[in-house]
């Protein structure tokens, strides 16, 4: 048997969580999901929040944890208000910028 196929499979969320405790990865993780589309945003922003502990965040937000989960859920439907406050509990922000897919009106 070749070595290479006894080797254990790497657990990609316990990885993707653990990289994402870095600010850095988890802004271009942010930023690569929000240039798909909402719903792939919203669960970056789960995975994110998930590495950076909802109860901590929740805190530092000053949003409830149990209204965190169901804003990020699959469900979410986040005011801006919240997703802003949630955002800033991470240091981050959000930036307005041009589409390159759309031409000027």
């Amino acid at each position: 048997m070749n070595q290479n196929n006894s080797l254990t499979s790497v657990d990609y969320q316990g990885y993707l969580i653990t990289s994402l405790k870095d600010r850095d990865e988890a802004i271009a993780y942010l930023n690569a999901a929000l240039s798909e589309d909402e719903d792939s945003f919203l669960l970056a922003l789960h995975n994110v929040a998930t590495a950076w502990g909802f109860s901590n965040l929740a805190e530092k937000s000053g949003l409830d944890r149990a209204g965190l989960y169901r804003m990020l859920s699959a469900s979410g439907n986040p005011k801006l208000k919240s997703l802003t406050s949630l955002l800033r509990s991470m240091g981050l922000s959000i930036s307005i910028t041009k589409d390159p897919k759309h031409s000027a009106a």
